[in-house]
C-alpha cells in the first residue's frame, strides 16, 4: 500500500511513518509536511536513503501540490494540524487556515481521485468533563470545543463526515486522547516537565495542576490509527483512548520522581483561559468491533520517553 502522511515530520505523524515501515516491509510512503516549528526532519533519521519513502515540502492547503501527491497514492493519512491550544487563543487564523481549509483541500482532492482517506482528530472536540466524575467520552458525545484549536478540529470532522455523506468519499475518524512519547516538540506538556527537570529548571504548571488528561503512548495511537485503515468501516469515527487519567499535577511529580528530581522546581501559573477540566475516552468501539488493545502502561511507557529525551537531548 503507499500512503500519503501529512504532517509526517511532527510527533505523531513521524511515529506513525516508522510504525508502518516497521510492521509493513512493501509499504510506500509520501510525507508532505510544511515544516512549520514543530515540524523536524529529524523525526525521520533513518529513512533518508529508503526508497520507499519520500519527502514533500509543502502547505496541505495549497491545491496544486496536494493534487498532485494524493493521485499517486492508495490512502491519505492526515495528520497536520496546528495544534498547541495556547497558540491558538494568541492566533486562531492560521488554525482555521491549516486544520479546516488544509482539511478541505485534502478532501476535494481524495474525492477527485476516489481515495481512501483517515483522519486524525483529538478528544478536545467534545469539550471537557466535570472532576472526579466517571463519565468518559464515546462516539456519540455531542461536540462542544472550548478553544480555537478543538473548534477548528472540531470543523475538520464535520467536514470529513459532510464528504462521506454528500460526494460517497471512503473516510473514517479518529479522535483520540493526549499522546506521548519519543519525538514530541518542546513545548507540549510532558517534554516541557522532562526538560526543565533535567536542566533544573522551574517547571510551569496551569493553576493547581488539577486537570485530568487521559494519557496515550503514541505507538498505542498509531497502532489503532493502522487498525482502522485496515479493518475499519467507511463513514464510521473510532475513539482511542489510553485508560490513563491523570491530574497534570501528579504528572509532573512522577516524572520528578523517575529523575530524582525536587518537587520544590514546581512552579504554579495563571491559569490558561478556557481551561478543560478533564479528558477520558471510552474505547470499547475500536477494542470490541476492531479488537485493538494497548500495549503500554502509562508509568512504564514514561519511563522509555524520558529515557529517549534523555538520550536525544540534541
Amino acid at each position: 500500500m503507499k500512503y500519503l502522511v501529512t504532517g509526517g515530520a511532527g510527533f505523531i505523524g513521524s511515529n506513525f511513518i516508522h510504525y508502518i515501515f516497521g510492521k509493513y516491509p512493501d509499504a510506500e510512503i509520501i510525507n508532505l509536511d510544511k515544516l512549520t516549528y514543530a515540524g523536524n526532519l529529524e523525526n525521520l533519521r533513518g529513512l533518508e536513503n529508503n526508497k520507499a519513502y519520500k519527502f514533500v515540502k509543502g502547505d496541505i492547503a495549497d491545491a496544486s501540490v496536494v493534487d498532485e501527491l494524493v493521485k499517486e497514492v492508495d490512502v491519505v493519512v492526515h495528520f497536520a494540524a496546528e495544534s498547541h491550544v495556547d497558540r491558538s487563543i494568541t492566533g486562531p487564523a492560521e488554525f482555521v487556515r491549516t486544520n479546516v481549509v488544509g482539511t478541505q483541500v485534502l478532501l476535494d482532492a481524495a474525492v477527485k481521485y476516489k481515495k481512501r482517506f483517515h483522519h486524525i482528530s483529538t478528544d478536545e472536540v467534545f469539550g471537557d468533563l466535570e472532576l472526579g466524575g466517571s463519565d468518559r467520552f464515546n462516539e456519540h458525545t455531542p461536540y462542544n470545543p472550548s478553544s480555537p484549536y478543538s473548534a477548528s478540529k472540531a470543523a475538520s470532522d464535520h467536514l470529513v463526515r459532510a464528504y462521506v455523506r454528500t460526494f460517497g468519499l471512503a473516510a473514517t475518524i479518529s479522535n483520540c486522547s493526549n499522546n506521548y512519547g519519543p519525538r514530541q516538540y518542546q513545548e507540549k506538556f510532558i517534554p516541557t516537565i522532562i526538560l526543565h527537570a533535567l536542566k533544573d529548571q522551574k517547571i510551569p504548571v496551569y493553576g493547581k495542576g488539577e486537570n485530568v488528561r487521559d494519557w496515550i503512548h503514541v505507538d498505542d495511537h498509531n497502532s489503532a490509527v493502522d487498525l482502522v485503515i485496515q479493518k475499519g468501516k467507511i463513514g464510521q469515527t473510532y475513539l482511542i483512548g489510553g485508560n490513563a487519567e491523570r491530574a497534570n499535577i501528579d504528572v509532573v511529580k512522577i516524572i520528578l520522581k523517575i529523575l530524582g528530581k525536587p518537587e520544590s522546581l514546581i512552579e504554579f501559573v495563571a491559569d490558561r483561559p478556557g481551561h478543560d477540566l478533564r479528558y477520558a475516552i471510552d474505547s470499547s468501539k475500536i477494542e470490541s468491533q476492531l479488537g485493538w488493545k494497548r500495549e503500554y502502561e502509562f508509568e512504564s511507557g514514561l519511563k522509555q520517553t524520558i529515557k529517549w529525551y534523555q538520550d536525544n537531548q540534541s
